[in-house]
């Protein structure tokens, strides 16, 4: 390092602390990063939204303040969405959000975040982070045009499998029901004869009051029973077959991502694969007490049938063997998956006690 460089250093230093403001913001402003973030759930909400929360104070404190993330809740700077479009822009320089949210534009999206019959917590993060995933997770974008660097930021545990005003016994009992359902589980249920409906989670809870929905399925049971569900449909059905984990991401633009310092692209991909563990605690240690409680309000618990299993799985199969035929990239992921799922399963057959 030369005199002259040590000096210039020096100079920024004192500037910094004595408020020199025109010396210290050039050293500033190379040291410092602010992630201007909207997310796509509440950040009051567990799990789908306190998660992000936690990795936005971890941040500051890893990086001495030197890399802020500033979240803004939905709406109130773009819709959820829009966060996808408004990243790839730079509209904002990143965003919180479900993959599965961009499944009308990019049919492989669900692929990284919801998958019916899909992998489990432990099985998902080997795919992502040991296997293809992340690889393919990238290219995905890349391949669409969209100018954005993702990193999976969390990984909740399964879902419900939804909230019902009356028993379902039978898949004939689906048919011509209007249930609100998310993602690929919801083209499962219409080949049953459901009419599957898109509808936020703000909504939910007044259309199933007013009658313009039957049933419901939205997130984990925590999570339920802050929205109420079980005030009007009593029978709340598990597993969560459509959802046995669901990844949410962090969306940065590629030309901020490019300007970091190696430093900040470490503690920013560090601290989300430390929340995918912080979430997975969370969501699991959260529910039982929830679903005990809900027993107690006269919620009955039940889980799927055989029959029904049987026909979620059949008409999975119908589904997934469509969405290859019409979109390569999803053949793509989905054939690197199913392989490495099918390796995984030696292992999960003899590595673990049953239940």
């Amino acid at each position: 390092m030369t005199k002259l460089t040590k000096l210039s250093k020096a100079i920024s230093r004192a500037a910094v602390l004595t408020g020199a403001v025109t010396l210290a913001a050039p050293a500033l402003s190379a040291d410092r990063l602010l992630l201007k973030t909207p997310v796509a759930f509440s950040t009051s909400l567990p799990a789908l939204g306190t998660t992000i929360t936690w990795v936005s104070e971890r941040l500051g404190e890893i990086s001495d303040g030197n890399v802020k993330m500033k979240l803004y809740e939905p709406n109130k700077l773009v819709s959820p969405f829009e966060i996808l479009d408004a990243v790839s822009t730079g509209k904002v320089n990143s965003g919180y959000a479900l993959p599965i949210y961009w499944q009308g534009k990019i049919p492989a999206a669900p692929l990284f975040s919801a998958v019916p019959f899909g992998p489990e917590a432990p099985e998902y993060m080997a795919w992502l982070y040991r296997g293809n995933g992340l690889d393919l997770y990238q290219e995905m974008y890349d391949t669409h045009g969209y100018n954005v660097k993702v990193i999976p930021c969390a990984i909740v545990s399964p879902e419900t499998s939804g909230w019902f005003s009356k028993p379902i016994n039978t898949p004939q009992d689906l048919e011509g029901l209007n249930i609100r359902f998310a993602g690929l589980g919801g083209a499962v249920l219409e080949k049953l004869g459901a009419n599957a409906l898109q509808i936020p989670g703000g909504e939910i809870f007044g259309a199933l009051e007013k009658g313009a929905i039957d049933a419901t399925e939205f997130s984990q049971p925590a999570i339920d029973e802050l929205l109420g569900f079980r005030k009007i449909a009593k029978y709340n059905y598990f597993p969560g077959w459509h959802q046995q984990a669901t990844v949410f991401e962090l969306l940065v633009n590629k030309d901020t991502w490019n300007d970091m310092s190696k430093s900040h692209q470490s503690m920013i991909e560090t601290t989300c694969m430390a929340s995918m563990t912080n979430s997975v605690a969370e969501g699991e240690a959260m529910q039982f007490p929830v679903m005990e409680k809900a027993k107690e309000n006269g919620v009955e618990i039940r889980y799927w049938n055989d029959e029904m299993l049987t026909a979620f799985r059949n008409s999975w199969e119908e589904v997934v063997a469509e969405e290859q035929a019409k979109d390569p990239f999803f053949k793509k992921v989905w054939e690197d998956m199913s392989e490495f799922r099918k390796g995984y399963e030696l292992w999960e057959d003899n590595g673990f006690l049953p239940r």
